[in-house]
């Protein structure tokens, strides 16, 4: 069952890049006390996501801050090597790249598209929300894994 507007984010730990090498982090250390925004594409560098879903939240990262917003995030099914050079390729500084390579958050929140035919496996489904502590506040999916209107960045930023 997908998740809801009321419920608390499951547990669970992504990858993200740092000076470092790839290092893990959990839910907690991404949402506790902290209102972020989270987005997700089916995958770093695919057509729409490229092109429109992630650009929309870099032209309004700092009006969405502006908002109260702690975190903004992207999610994708995509191993923390590729996210970081999606990072590098798109100009999404102030934004966390977030790696969930094998699937396990977008399994986890129940919100997953199955693009095996196409040769991707199964990847998430686009969607964005807005997370207060730990529990969702809003919730935006898009029908059809192509879209990104109702989860893009200026339909978020009008919702806050």
């Amino acid at each position: 069952m997908a998740i809801k507007v009321g419920d608390k984010v499951p547990s669970g730990t992504f990858t993200v890049m740092t000076g470092d090498g790839p290092k893990p982090m959990t839910t907690d250390e991404l949402f506790k006390g902290k209102k972020v925004v989270l987005f997700a594409v089916p995958g770093a560098f695919t057509p729409t996501c490229h092109k429109n879903h992630l650009p929309s939240f870099v032209k309004n990262l700092s009006a969405i801050k502006s908002k109260g917003v702690d975190t903004v995030a992207v999610t994708g099914v995509n191993d923390v090597f590729v996210m970081d050079a999606w990072k590098k390729a798109s100009g999404g500084d102030g934004i966390e790249f977030l790696a969930d390579g094998s699937a396990a958050w977008a399994k986890a929140i129940g919100i997953t598209a199955d693009l095996t035919e196409r040769g991707l496996g199964v990847r998430s489904g686009r969607y964005s929300m807005v997370v207060q502590d730990g529990t969702v506040k809003s919730l935006n999916v898009e029908e059809a894994p192509g879209k990104a209107d109702v989860s893009g960045g200026d339909a978020l930023l009008k919702s806050l």
